[in-house]
């Protein structure tokens, strides 16, 4: 028994008749009676009771008619869903991302709501190259925020925007009162910085070298928030992305902005290259490479073909 067999069963006695019927599913009149009798047949029994003035169902046919409409139901609920599948995943999208792109990422999630309201969404900490690697490798996340350049052939990587370091002290230290730092200013200040295998870490140590300016290193630590609490205590200094703060004033931390062409970083996306992605998913990695303007509307990344 085929579905078509059933859907053909169904047509004909909701409009009562074979030669609507046959119009209605774009069959011959002889074609479509002789699937209902080749139906019949298999199931043993008339299923309808054919005259010269009406069609009606056989005592027999109604039992099969009312499955047949729950199967049919259940048929287009399924293939809706699949269509849904195909759409959207699971339903979910996994992001890795560094800390600071806290404050750039709720203007993207908030479109991304707008668009796809029963898209959930999970965003990971994932911080250094070989864990970003890793997390993508093993389909950990669909995409990973990051401030390395992923150069593998198996991986795309876009540069999303620059931001600054910048330099954070607390009101008390005697640089916070000095107009402009330079980085022979920072020479023997006990320095707080993030943990080997950090891009950020590499940047500003490579800064202190080419300006030929020892470095301290007092404090290593995971997390820039872990750096701004010791920080706040007055027990060290430290460089981390000016975005992390979004420009919000705070009274706790004095930021100074040192010109350094090492002192600017890039964040990236990327995503394995020959991953597949759900448009859903699509949707949200496009737009995050292409931000979002009144010129660009919601149904941009909506339409389903």
């Amino acid at each position: 028994m085929e579905i078509k067999q059933l859907l053909y069963f169904v047509t004909v006695v909701q409009l009562a008749s074979f030669s609507e019927a046959a119009k209605k599913l774009h069959l011959s009149q002889p074609s479509l009676s002789k699937a209902i009798k080749n139906l019949e047949s298999e199931v043993g029994f008339r299923l309808l009771e054919r005259t010269t003035k009406k069609l009606q169902l056989t005592e027999s046919g109604k039992v099969i008619y009312k499955r047949a409409l729950f199967i049919l139901n259940e048929t287009d609920i399924l293939q809706q869903e699949i269509k849904e599948v195909k759409w959207n995943g699971n339903g979910s999208v996994q992001i890795g991302m560094i800390e600071s792109v806290k404050n750039w990422i709720p203007s993207i999630l908030h479109w991304y709501q707008q668009a796809f309201p029963a898209m959930k969404v999970k965003l990971t900490e994932v911080l250094d190259r070989e864990d970003v690697e890793r997390a993508l490798r093993q389909y950990e996340v669909h995409a990973c925020l990051t401030n390395h350049f992923m150069d593998a052939p198996h991986l795309l990587t876009t540069p999303l925007y620059e931001e600054r370091l910048a330099v954070i002290i607390h009101p008390a230290h005697p640089l916070a009162k000095k107009f402009q730092l330079t980085l022979a200013d920072l020479e023997n200040e006990p320095f707080i910085i993030t943990s080997d295998g950090f891009q950020t870490r590499h940047d500003i140590i490579t800064a202190f070298e080419e300006a030929n300016v020892p470095m301290t290193i007092q404090y290593e630590v995971e997390r820039f928030e872990t750096i701004i609490e010791l920080v706040r205590a007055n027990i060290g200094i430290s460089i981390i992305p000016q975005r992390y703060f979004d420009n919000r004033i705070d009274s706790s931390l004095v930021i100074k902005i040192i010109d350094s062409p090492r002192l600017t970083r890039t964040v990236y996306l990327t995503y394995l290259k020959n991953r597949y992605m759900p448009p859903a998913i699509e949707a949200l990695i496009g737009r995050m490479q292409m931000p979002l303007t009144k010129n660009t509307p919601i149904s941009k990344w909506t339409e389903k073909e």
